[in-house]
């Protein structure tokens, strides 16, 4: 299977089904240290899987994230995102520090998502599920200053 280079960092799998009409879309801004994430259609696992994988893989689990899920529905079942709360967890493990999660979604989707929520909440990370995005970047950018997350480990990177 090809592979599309992600910043020179990690490779992807291409996958011909990847197109601008994805449900779930991420932007990873280092500079800001933000990690921003929007549904707006049908969420399946495999794709909030491919979220997580590229999370890790850019060292971005410290970083401020805003989950935004007001346009998103999803067909996964308990099983299923149980399993994301599980995995989501055990990324605690394999980061000193994780940044602080804003959750946007609607009152309807608050019992869709329970079980994953309540395994979030029970993480160190300051979390929090909002109904507006403007409250939700707000307190982001309020908490995110509270803790100063520790430098990235790896090579030094060379003065250019």
């Amino acid at each position: 299977m090809p592979r599309v280079p992600l910043a020179g960092i990690v490779d992807l799998p291409r996958r011909s089904h990847w197109t601008l009409d994805m449900p779930l879309h991420w932007t990873i801004d280092s500079r800001l240290r933000l990690f921003a994430a929007v549904c707006d259609g049908d969420v399946a696992l495999e794709e909030v899987h491919r979220m997580i994988d590229v999370a890790v893989a850019s060292n971005a689990l410290g970083y401020r994230k805003i989950f935004d899920g007001t346009h998103g529905d999803t067909r996964m079942g308990p099983i299923d995102i149980l399993a994301i709360g599980v995995r989501m967890r055990a990324l605690e493990k394999e980061a000193e520090f994780h940044g602080p999660l804003a959750v946007i979604l609607p009152e309807d989707k608050h019992l869709i998502l329970t079980r994953l929520l309540g395994i979030l909440a029970a993480s160190k990370r300051p979390l929090r599920v909002f109904g507006d995005a403007d409250r939700a970047r707000k307190w982001l950018d309020s908490v995110s200053h509270r803790r100063v997350p520790p430098e990235p480990r790896g090579l030094p990177v060379p003065a250019l």
